[in-house]
């Protein structure tokens, strides 16, 4: 057990979050002592408020969606819809009612002191916290993660807004609904809501949802949440936020006006290093911490996750942990690299991408060639009815080495595996059509996007597919 006395230990890590429990766990193990300082859960925004509770309330929307689609195809279902089960599956499994107490009885068991308080960097390898001074003997570790921006907007501030913490934890939901924003968050929530019978409609100032993704993917998730009732309003920004009566109305710049019971603001994430303490080590307080490929910021202080500025993803987080384990317990691990980090979208269809889009290839001036395969005319997604969706492929012209891809459609996150391994590993086009797919399977949607096999009946379902083209 931990000494709740310690005020020395080998590394003190400044943030308990995912990654920063990960860590901890792993030098506790190998007989590193840490103290863990964390401002909220220990766990972090992924266990308790982002990926692992949204997935459960994800599964739950898409069975209700499947007994939706029976009708014509298998037989008839009557689908009523239940929050209450929703709410209390993740209030049981997933968060134990947002009660951190079994994580910092696992942190401690292992001989770690973990402290709930804001903890500041006060020189080389010292930290404050609530007025107790602390010493590493081989570093500091800062994992204290992002935080949700609220942009500022008039009148916002005067309203009960949700973000995504209101929806995760909501016993109740609301009639209506306003998503403002229309990235990954926005457009996940926004569809799990509107499966359960809210009237949902999507924000987006850019000129489409999920804007840093390819227009392909944008337009199948735009085209299936038009299907299923959700309204997407996209080119066009909120200048002004009212309470109207019990309802809050959000007036665009382009004059228009909606009212709903309540608003989401999903705007993404910020990173805030003020009262880290940064300057007292002689780094910056504003843009993000910058590491080297060992995540080392300076000498004995490391830092991982959002602050890093890599990609606001926990597993890139994670990935990051087990890179600084490895420099702390001087074992071997391959430095830190950001080209082949995995982007996966889960709403139905999902969106799953790796690598550069199109946009990006050009904007290098790479000399590029996309092709680009529509998934209802592949064989799995005629077989499965999958009315949306893309598989995209972007690879160099001269070497064929794949420098990206996107899948969107059915089982696209899992498609992504696939298109990971082949960007992170530099394959080329050719050891992609050299391999033998199974069919009739969703990956296989690779396969004939890059003309790997099944070439003398694939126009049969697609007529008009012609291969590679030119980028854009």
């Amino acid at each position: 057990m931990a000494d709740a006395q310690m005020t020395e230990a080998d590394v003190i890590v400044l943030g308990v979050g995912t990654c920063g429990e990960d860590l901890s766990l792993q030098l506790l193990d190998a007989g590193v002592s840490v103290i863990g300082i964390e401002a909220s859960l220990v766990g972090g925004e992924c266990a308790y408020w982002a990926c692992i509770p949204s997935k459960m309330m994800i599964r739950a929307a898409n069975i209700l969606q499947e007994g939706r689609r029976t009708e014509g195809v298998a037989g008839h279902a009557d689908i009523r819809s239940e929050w209450a089960p929703v709410a209390n599956r993740i209030r049981t499994e997933a968060t134990a009612g947002f009660d951190d107490s079994f994580a910092v009885e696992r942190f401690e068991s292992r001989g770690g002191r973990l402290i709930h308080g804001r903890g500041q960097l006060t020189g080389p390898k010292s930290v404050t916290v609530g007025g107790e001074t602390l010493t590493a003997r081989i570093g500091v570790v800062i994992a204290t993660g992002s935080q949700p921006t609220i942009p500022s907007i008039e009148g916002l501030q005067d309203v009960e807004y949700w973000t995504t913490h209101d929806v995760i934890s909501a016993e109740e939901l609301p009639e209506s609904l306003i998503v403002m924003g229309g990235g990954p968050i926005g457009c996940e929530l926004g569809q799990v809501l509107a499966r359960f019978g809210v009237k949902v409609t999507i924000i987006e100032a850019g000129d489409r949802l999920l804007p840093s993704e390819e227009p392909e993917a944008s337009e199948a998730v735009t085209s299936a949440f038009e299907a299923e009732g959700i309204s997407v309003v996209s080119s066009d920004s909120v200048t002004s936020v009212k309470s109207q009566g019990s309802s809050i109305a959000v007036s665009l710049a382009g004059g228009d006006e909606f009212v709903a019971e309540k608003l989401l603001v999903a705007t993404g994430r910020k990173v805030d290093l003020n009262g880290l303490g940064l300057e007292s080590v002689g780094l910056a307080t504003d843009g993000f911490i910058q590491v080297d490929e060992r995540m080392r910021a300076a000498v004995g202080l490391w830092a991982m996750g959002d602050m890093t500025g890599k990609a606001m993803f926990t597993y890139v987080a994670v990935h990051q942990a087990g890179i600084i384990a490895a420099d702390i317990l001087k074992i071997d691990h391959a430095p830190a690299r950001y080209d082949a980090v995995p982007r996966a979208v889960f709403t139905d269809p999902e969106v799953g991408s790796v690598g550069l889009t199109e946009a990006q290839a050009v904007a290098r001036g790479l000399d590029v060639e996309v092709a680009v395969k529509r998934t209802p005319y592949t064989f799995r997604g005629w077989l499965d009815m999958a009315g949306y969706g893309a598989i995209k492929i972007i690879a160099d012209r001269e070497s064929g080495v794949l420098l990206g891809a996107m899948a969107s459609g059915p089982r696209a996150s899992e498609i992504l595996g696939l298109l990971t391994l082949a960007v992170h590993t530099k394959a080329k086009l050719y050891d992609l059509r050299s391999m033998i797919y199974a069919f009739p399977t969703f990956y296989g949607g690779v396969g004939e996007a890059i003309g790997a096999y099944a070439l003398g009946v694939q126009t049969v379902l697609d007529p008009e597919y012609e291969g590679f083209r030119p980028a854009k």
